[in-house]
């Protein structure tokens, strides 16, 4: 099991008048998640989804329950917002990224991304707090702003990067 990742403040050190203050950055909390790639068979793009309330785009996926993997969390919410039953053969990891959250302003973003071996034949129905779907082609993605920074700055490039 890994460490939990959960948003501490960093400490900070005691104001004086000639040191400016600490980096916002050090001090903002980090939401933890699991992102899962997933491709269609007939061109290779990629599944996006909106969540209910939101306007950026990214990968289904979400936050782990307690005791829960990576890998679990990403099965779980792929079988919660899609209906699609993957297993953990099914899943190649991607990377582990620290990026901005994409609709939590102020808050850093932990992410641990995995592609998944079997192509999409059929658009999934989306469910949970899913709104929309859309399918992304991995050409072109660094000019797609409704994007999160995720997916268009890393994991896309990424998975460009290793083939069909």
């Amino acid at each position: 099991m890994s460490e939990s990742h959960d948003a501490r403040p960093a400490p900070v050190p005691s104001p004086s008048p000639s040191r400016s203050a600490p980096d916002d950055a050090a001090a903002r909390p980090v939401i933890k998640v699991t992102g899962v790639v997933l491709r269609r068979a007939a061109d290779g793009h990629v599944l996006t989804v909106r969540k209910r309330g939101t306007g950026m785009f990214m990968f289904p996926g979400g936050k782990p329950e307690a005791g829960e993997s990576e890998l679990e969390t990403g099965i779980r919410e792929v079988r919660e917002e899609l209906g699609i039953e993957l297993s953990p053969d099914d899943l190649v990891p991607v990377g582990e990224w620290h990026t901005e959250a994409a609709n939590e302003p102020g808050h850093g973003l932990h992410s641990h991304v995995f592609v998944s071996t079997v192509p999409l034949t059929q658009t999934p129905v989306p469910a949970a707090e899913i709104e929309e779907l859309r399918w992304q082609p991995l050409d072109g993605v660094e000019n797609v702003e409704d994007l999160a920074p995720l997916a268009r700055w890393y994991a896309l490039p990424a998975v460009r990067g290793m083939g069909p």
